[in-house]
């Protein structure tokens, strides 16, 4: 499962595998980052052919991507949402389902919470996966966390499958 925080300056990513009835780990995490003074068509392709990279690198089978938030900011949300297509468009030429995951159900399904914090977010995914340190930057941390959701919402369809008991 690859996780991804979008962002056209700072992109975190997380690869997890495992689900119902086994281990979840994690495989790799990091950001993908774009420099300001770049022109936003020249941080997009950026963006789309690192998220190429991780897929053909580690074959997920789904790509999990967070969901735009209704902030106060109508610019950032426009210009996130251009990062937001770029990574809908590496999953869908790779043939990958997407599920998009709102950034309150990310909390909620690792902390319990739809209010925590991003350090409260960063904290469950290490104790989750029983890492020694949480994943940095924050943003890697947040791609990690997405993936994981979108694994623990695939155990009860299993389950009610009949695929882990």
């Amino acid at each position: 499962m690859l996780g991804i925080d979008p962002g056209t300056a700072t992109l975190g990513y997380g690869v997890v595998s495992g689900g119902p009835g086994g281990a979840t780990r994690l495989i790799e995490c990091g950001v993908v980052r774009t420099q300001a003074t770049e022109a936003l068509p020249a941080r997009l392709a950026t963006i789309f052919e690192a998220v190429s990279a991780l897929i053909e690198r580690h074959r997920p089978d789904a790509l999990a991507v967070e969901g735009i938030f209704h902030g106060k900011n109508a610019r950032s949300a426009l210009i996130l949402g251009h990062g937001r297509g770029v990574v809908l468009l590496a999953a869908a030429q790779a043939g990958l389902a997407v599920a998009e995951i709102s950034p309150a159900e990310v909390k909620r399904a690792t902390t319990g919470t739809g209010a925590a914090s991003k350090a409260q977010v960063a904290d469950m995914v290490t104790r989750l996966l029983r890492l020694v340190e949480a994943p940095k930057p924050a943003d890697a941390a947040d791609g990690v966390a997405i993936a994981l959701t979108h694994l623990m919402r695939l155990v009860p369809r299993a389950r009610l499958a009949g695929g882990v008991q």
